[in-house]
């Protein structure tokens, strides 16, 4: 564990001793001694953020924050700013079943009073996300509907949380989903209503539109089962929520998203724009989808691109592999794997021009992009040529190409801040509490879930340093943002076909583009 001391620079013994000798009375040296000495404890005692204690344990002496008792928790340095209202109370046993959560539930928030900000566009989402309940609400039969697909359901109820596990999901996914939701609750205590919900942790979504179309001779049971999952699709009804790598990916070396950016954001200043490699680049694991597959075999000097190994990764320490060190080309690739990629914010983040292979599903905060402002649109069919010709493009336009990079990385920065995340999430969560129309209960098998049951038994590694970077460690003094309205449906009309209309002009210059090139070659 990692203790912070605060280092007074004075030095009370000199200042004691050059006084004493100036003084013959032994009694008036005895006596402004212990003055000066009182004082300078009331000033270091009033200086310091918490004192330090030893204790003894496991055989070596430990220095430990006396008002967290916590012998675990690694507070970061960043966040010693901020008020300590919240700790971890870890026992000193490592044992999951010594940990338990605190008895009461921090009072609710009084965020400060100013004007509240409006959300980001994206939170216009929301409202269509739980359209398919808005009429009927949510009851017992229509949740339990869904219980079968997915990892874990999740009760909240009088500002607790409690988890019945079906089954484990790939990795950490469903810890770090669930850490989320913990930390919400911390980040803005007595405003997460009571609610059951049921969270899938695959890639691709489940409840698919097609399942629930009247169609003849079949009896179709409406509404769908509401399923939380990190990304949806057209075709689907998914209700989508922030993934699990907002607070760290550790088997990945990822770290939480707070982190991640600042040093993505530092990575950026290494090389500048005009010196970066002037092609396309990307790096990942072609293995987990055609469409990556296929972008292997794009075979251009002018697209740069890498087979990731995650086991060489692995073994080697992830040197290879920082994301804040893969800013150095003016034209990065966002492909899809089997579903959605959490790289795409990565990708975004990084000031180069996003080249976007055309998605067929988005996570929460991806449907307001506009592709020529915040990215380049790539055919998936055509994408070597239509990536090549982007390249091309972007050269002969830097200061457009530049423009749409630092658009894109500007929307990540400016709209997907933590805080943005969980006031999305308390959206979210407050517009589906409410459709609720069903007792909430804690099933038998289902268990209490807090910081620390989660981390205190969890002694080191990238897991526990991604659950300490990402702790939130004191109420939101700001209030959430002000949610923004639900779509008209002629205005969401005019923004899709506004999309669509960037789309074909593009294709129409990449097309006109690659017939001039036909032509040279004849002649």
């Amino acid at each position: 564990m990692s203790s912070h001391v605060v280092d007074d620079q004075r030095q009370p013994n000199n200042s004691i001793s050059s006084l004493s000798s100036k003084l013959t009375k032994p009694w008036i040296t005895t006596t402004i001694f212990i003055f000066v000495f009182f004082f300078f404890i009331i000033l270091v005692g009033a200086s310091l953020r918490w004192m330090d204690m030893f204790l003894i344990g496991g055989g070596r002496i430990k220095v430990t924050p006396i008002f967290t008792r916590n012998t675990n928790a690694t507070i970061p340095k960043e966040k010693l700013t901020t008020p300590l209202n919240f700790t971890l109370q870890c026992s000193l046993d490592q044992n999951i079943a010594t940990q338990t959560c605190p008895a009461s539930n921090p009072e609710k928030s009084q965020p400060s009073k100013d004007e509240p900000e409006t959300c980001p566009d994206y939170f216009r989402w929301i409202h269509k996300d739980l359209e398919a309940w808005r009429e009927t609400g949510i009851t017992r039969e229509t949740l339990e509907r869904a219980s079968d697909k997915a990892h874990f359901r999740l009760i909240i109820k009088g500002g607790r949380v409690y988890v019945h596990q079906y089954k484990k999901s790939f990795q950490t996914r469903d810890v770090f989903t669930i850490w989320g939701i913990v930390q919400l609750l911390r980040m803005y205590p007595g405003q997460v209503p009571d609610l059951e919900l049921l969270f899938m942790c695959h890639d691709s979504p489940e409840i698919w539109r097609r399942d629930y179309r009247p169609r003849p001779g079949v009896n179709v049971t409406w509404p769908p089962p509401p399923l939380f999952h990190y990304c949806g699709h057209s075709g689907a009804f998914d209700i989508v929520f922030p993934d699990w790598s907002f607070w760290g990916w550790p088997e990945i070396n990822i770290k939480e998203w707070n982190k991640q950016s600042e040093l993505i954001s530092e990575g950026i200043k290494k090389v500048k724009w005009e010196e970066r490699e002037p092609y396309a680049y990307w790096k990942g694991n072609p293995g987990v989808a055609m469409v990556r597959r296929d972008l292997m075999h794009c075979h251009d000097p002018m697209v740069h691109l890498y087979r990731q190994d995650w086991s060489r990764e692995g073994r080697i320490g992830y040197r290879t592999s920082n994301l804040e060190d893969q800013c150095t080309h003016r034209y990065k690739i966002y492909v899809e794997g089997r579903a959605w990629s959490v790289s795409e914010k990565y990708i975004l983040a990084c000031d180069s021009m996003t080249l976007l292979v055309k998605p067929f599903y988005f996570d929460f905060f991806t449907r307001s992009l506009v592709p020529m402002e915040h990215y380049w649109p790539i055919r998936p069919q055509e994408k070597c040529s239509d990536i090549v010709f982007a390249v091309h493009w972007g050269n002969n336009n830097t200061k457009k190409a530049r423009a749409i990079g630092r658009n894109g990385s500007g929307y990540v920065r400016k709209n997907l801040k933590m805080k943005y995340v969980y006031d999305y999430m308390l959206h979210l969560l407050q517009s589906y509490g409410k459709l609720m129309k069903m007792n909430v209960e804690v099933p038998q098998g289902a268990k209490e879930v807090c910081p620390e049951t989660m981390a205190c038994p969890i002694n080191g590694g990238r897991m526990r340093q991604s659950m300490d970077d990402s702790l939130v460690m004191s109420p939101s003094v700001k209030a959430t943002c002000e949610m923004p309205p639900p779509f008209e449906e002629d205005e969401l009309k005019k923004f899709l076909e506004k999309k669509e209309n960037v789309e074909k002009e593009v294709e129409k210059w990449t097309n006109e583009y690659w017939q001039e090139q036909k032509k040279i070659l004849k002649h």
